[in-house]
């Protein structure tokens, strides 16, 4: 168990209601702004050496959180941002405690998280707990957009860590995450000729017909035994019925279990583009966003402590590999050793009933806060 005291779960559910009650859309800088505002005067406050980051390209700003000591730091990270708009609390998800749950937007996925992570490096600095290695606690705003802004800062902070610690949502049975997928993010555009669909229909070029004709062969390259994936949407096209579409667009989807099949299937995605037939040009743009999350040898160590820990702290931790992605993908990939999924268990990530099993947040905080003492 830690030295730090980190309270009952009815105490950080109380305070968790204050972040999940600010409400913080990844489109709304200010917003997200302000959460991480407040979490800076508390670290600030509890002794933690501060550099906050602005934000730009209408994102929100990075939080950098350090904790004395000598040696590789250990890095946790988190983000503040959801997928939730404003309004979101006033209408369809209230924040509301029913049972052992408790439900709101972005509480799950993962303000619950975060919060934890924050909760113990302040705990530590609060109560003067002596760790193994300096700490590194990461806030970050734009997590939910596939972090354009905070990727650099993320994987700077990680060169030269002894570890990684990632508090996304645990799985709904409690679970933490020792690999994920990687994904790329692509965006089709297809330029037709229009021409009118009763008077000359033979003279235009239909690009919603090559459109659909390129998303059977993205359908295509889905091969679950390998692990890969594709989704296309959302599918726009066209101007009016009686008018040959000039033009029409997708987005694709890609998850992959592995460095190299992302490779291999980036380069058939941008194979896509060209003038597939006469009057008829696709563009397509993007690539792997998040590169692939492999469970290591050394993820399995860290994993080891982090369940010996749990055990300690009164349950179980199991571990899964996860098909979607983090900022630990970015981690995981420069050989850091890297262990997700370390927030509070629930479920309904970007879904009207999220929530989280909130009587798991003490004996969750407590495992992360011993992981930060610990971890030599």
């Amino acid at each position: 168990m830690p030295q730090t005291e980190i309270g009952s779960s009815e105490r950080l559910l109380e305070e968790l209601k204050g972040w999940v009650l600010e409400e913080t859309p990844t489109t709304d800088a200010a917003a997200v702004n302000r959460l991480i505002g407040r979490a800076e005067a508390e670290l600030a406050a509890a002794g933690a050496s501060i550099t906050r980051i602005p934000g730009r390209g209408g994102f929100g700003d990075t939080l950098i959180a350090r904790t004395p000591g000598e040696g590789a730091p250990i890095v946790v990270a988190g983000h503040l941002d959801t997928v939730w708009d404003h309004g979101t609390l006033a209408g369809p998800m209230p924040y509301r405690v029913e049972g052992d749950r408790a439900y709101g937007p972005g509480i799950y996925d993962m303000k619950a998280g975060s919060f934890l992570a924050f909760h113990a490096v302040r705990g530590i600095l609060r109560q003067k707990v002596k760790t193994a290695r300096p700490i590194t606690l990461l806030l970050t705003p734009d997590e939910e957009v596939g972090s354009p802004t905070s990727r650099e800062i993320i994987e700077r902070e990680a060169h030269g860590a002894r570890a990684v610690l990632i508090p996304e949502p645990a799985a709904p049975d409690g679970a933490c995450v020792t690999a994920r997928k990687g994904v790329g993010r692509f965006e089709v555009r297809i330029e037709g000729r229009s021409a009118h669909a009763g008077g000359n229909w033979q003279d235009g070029r239909s690009a919603v017909v090559a459109l659909a004709r390129l998303i059977l062969q993205v359908h295509g390259m889905v091969d679950l035994a390998r692990g890969i994936t594709t989704n296309v949407a959302p599918i726009r096209g066209g101007i009016r019925p009686n008018v040959i579409a000039p033009e029409a667009c997708c987005e694709i989807d890609l998850r992959v279990p592995d460095l190299a099949t992302g490779a291999e299937m980036e380069a058939r995605i941008l194979a896509l583009a060209g003038e597939p037939e006469e009057g008829i040009r696709i563009t397509v743009t993007g690539g792997m966003n998040r590169p692939a999350f492999a469970e290591t040898e050394a993820i399995l160590e860290l994993y080891a402590r982090a369940a010996a820990a749990a055990q300690r702290n009164g349950y179980s931790l199991g571990r899964q590999h996860r098909g979607g992605g983090s900022d630990g993908n970015f981690t995981a990939a420069l050989g850091i050793p890297t262990l997700d999924g370390l927030g509070c268990p629930g479920g309904g990530a970007h879904a009207p009933h999220e929530h989280i099993l909130w009587r798991e947040l003490a004996p969750r905080g407590a495992t992360l806060a011993e992981l930060l003492e610990t971890l030599e």
